[in-house]
């Protein structure tokens, strides 16, 4: 019967001992700690930002620990539905949901640049919703528009201008054969002739703001 007793009394010590062990290890920081994600950009244009990073993913490992240590709620995986137990789940999935905001804009950069952008391609399009290829894009288009209005709305066999000379250089890159020298010669006006028409627009070989407009599309 003694004998009986200490392998009972055995047998509970070992479940004792393994179930403080176990609460032990589920909290050592290898198995509690939220790590930072692999292939963040760590070259991030805004290093305050990366910083605010990294200190989120610290200030949510220090809620989760705190929170066990001091109340033994764990709130990855909470074991009760008191009103307790869910404030602290709510608080650390706040913090969790502040850390993903985080660590997606910088997965998301790391992926730009593997695309070929840099911290100014990305920046610009954070800031305004457009790459540096189409702002500069934009601005192209802005100043032909005015050098047009600068020419009087009108170019006449003869002319010379910068206005002529980037028109040849659209009318070239959409394979019309032209000479880009600023002078519009008969063949410039040939060209324009071959494009209106292609496009449905009034076909006179000369340049409008239809024209235009069609050409820097």
């Amino acid at each position: 019967m003694k004998k009986l007793c200490y392998i009972l009394f055995a047998i509970l010590t070992i479940i004792f001992l393994y179930g403080y062990y176990r609460d032990y290890r589920r909290f050592d920081f290898e198995n509690y700690a939220y790590q930072t994600a692999k292939g963040i950009d760590v070259q991030y244009h805004d290093k305050a930002f990366l910083l605010d990073y990294y200190e989120s993913v610290e200030d949510l490992n220090t809620y989760v620990k705190a929170q066990w240590s001091a109340n033994r709620i764990d709130v990855r995986v909470p074991e009760d539905d008191d009103e307790v137990t869910k404030a602290a789940v709510s608080s650390y999935n706040q913090k969790l949901a502040r850390v993903k905001m985080y660590e997606d804009r910088l997965l998301h950069s790391a992926k730009l640049k593997k695309e070929g952008m840099n911290n100014a391609d990305i920046r610009l399009l954070e800031s305004e919703g457009i790459s540096v290829k189409d702002k500069e894009a934009s601005e192209y288009r802005e100043k032909m528009l005015s050098l047009f209005g600068n020419v009087s709305n009108t170019v006449k066999i003869g002319d010379r201008s910068a206005f002529v000379y980037e028109v040849q250089k659209l009318l070239k890159a959409k394979g019309y054969d032209v000479v880009v020298d600023g002078v519009f010669k008969e063949i410039t006006s040939e060209a324009i002739l071959a494009f209106e028409t292609k496009n449905k627009l009034f076909p006179d070989g000369k340049m409008d703001v239809f024209t235009l407009e069609k050409l820097l599309e």
